[in-house]
């Protein structure tokens, strides 16, 4: 039993972005409760994301982590980066992801990074433009890939690695 539970650890990558403390007046007093932003991938392409809303950070944790595992996308990888350049606006948040050749690593910030890295891209240069909130701009490279995955033909999915 512990050695397949090990195994389906090893399976997904998750990575916690946000930890958010949040309370509320009640007529008892105040309900404290925990929100969490999650991201799961399996560094194969697979990559989801998912907020876990509990009265403690645990229960949380694995909440965000059951959707995210939910809303798994996939994303097209092209010799270890993305096939194509992207500038997305999803609300206050502007972002450019570009592919980069191989070996230049992954070049982005705490958000896109965390994103990027469970869905298995090695190589990538990324800049965010518009706010800081780390929440939007997950949500922003989620749907950058989304739209590449939408864009991409899916016979270019298998080429060669050189």
């Amino acid at each position: 039993m512990d050695n397949r539970y090990r195994q389906i650890q090893s399976e997904f990558e998750e990575k916690i972005v946000q930890v958010n403390r949040v309370s509320k007046k009640t007529k008892g007093g105040n309900k404290i409760g925990f929100s969490v932003l999650v991201v799961v991938g399996d560094k194969k392409g697979q990559v989801g994301v998912g907020l876990g809303k509990a009265p403690d950070v645990a229960s949380a944790i694995k909440k965000g982590v059951a959707i995210a595992k939910k809303h798994f996308i996939k994303v097209p990888i092209v010799r270890g980066s993305i096939p194509l350049e992207i500038r997305i606006k999803i609300g206050a948040a502007r972002l450019l992801l570009k592919p980069a050749p191989p070996g230049s690593g992954v070049i982005a910030g705490g958000a896109v990074r965390s994103v990027v890295e469970a869905a298995g891209i090695h190589n990538i240069s990324s800049k965010v433009l518009g706010t800081k909130n780390q929440a939007s701009n997950v949500y922003a490279t989620i749907e950058a890939l989304k739209r590449i995955a939408h864009r991409h033909k899916p016979s270019t999915f298998y080429q060669k690695e050189d």
